[in-house]
């Protein structure tokens, strides 16, 4: 893929995101957010009123918070996700986005966003990457550089690299606030009843407590 189509395809996702929100629609051109600090001193965004407009500036639209890679997991994973609490531009826009990168080997473990339909755009490398849907049926294969995948709302997704350097994935969500759960963690680092685990997954006592230290968050 030319570097010319690539930038296209980008501006293309940009613009479908931004006109397929699954987040209410805005009743303004943009809503720079007045921060509120909390007992922590920790920024709020909720209910916060909107900056005077006399008082945004084009710096409040831009954000250099994704040039390097975030720190790596025991898995191989750095992620760094970008909603409008660290970056307030994106307040009502309905979007939000994360920079993603696996070392050799390195994967995103099996997860679910339930706000949004994420857009996977591989900027360098490799990667396994696919989905399982309601009928368990499985839609994975490696995409490459400058190729895209798309992860339906909801459904369980994953990626691993599986070429000899380091890749990285930039990924764009139809929701300003997509959530996420981890099915590892949401499994067996969650309280639910140990003799449950036991049934459901064919475990016993011993292998279910193992896997809830290694899932504990």
């Amino acid at each position: 893929m030319s570097q010319k189509m690539t930038v296209l395809l980008v501006f293309f996702l940009f613009h479908f995101y931004t006109t397929t929100s699954s987040d209410p629609d805005p009743v303004q051109d943009f809503c720079i957010p007045e921060p509120k600090h909390g007992s922590q001193g920790t920024v709020r965004f909720i209910g916060s009123a909107c900056k005077n407009i006399s008082n945004v500036t084009v710096d409040d639209f831009v954000f250099d918070g994704i040039r390097s890679p975030g720190n790596f997991t025991p898995m191989g994973f750095a992620g760094l996700s970008v909603n409008p609490t660290i970056f307030p531009g994106l307040n009502t826009l309905g979007m939000s986005f994360v920079r993603a990168d696996l070392n050799v080997g390195g994967v995103n473990v099996p997860h679910l966003h339930p706000r949004a339909t994420e857009i996977a755009f591989v900027i360098e490398g490799m990667v396994y990457s696919g989905f399982v849907d309601s009928m368990n049926r499985v839609f994975a294969k490696v995409i490459r550089k400058g190729e895209v995948m798309v992860f339906p709302k909801g459904l369980v997704h994953f990626q691993m690299n599986v070429g000899d350097s380091t890749a990285t994935i930039f990924g764009s969500f139809n929701s300003q606030n997509p959530g996420m759960e981890r099915i590892p963690i949401a499994i067996f680092g969650s309280g639910i009843k140990g003799e449950l685990l036991e049934k459901a997954f064919g475990l016993n006592a011993r292998e279910v407590e193992m896997l809830r230290r290694k899932f504990n968050p």
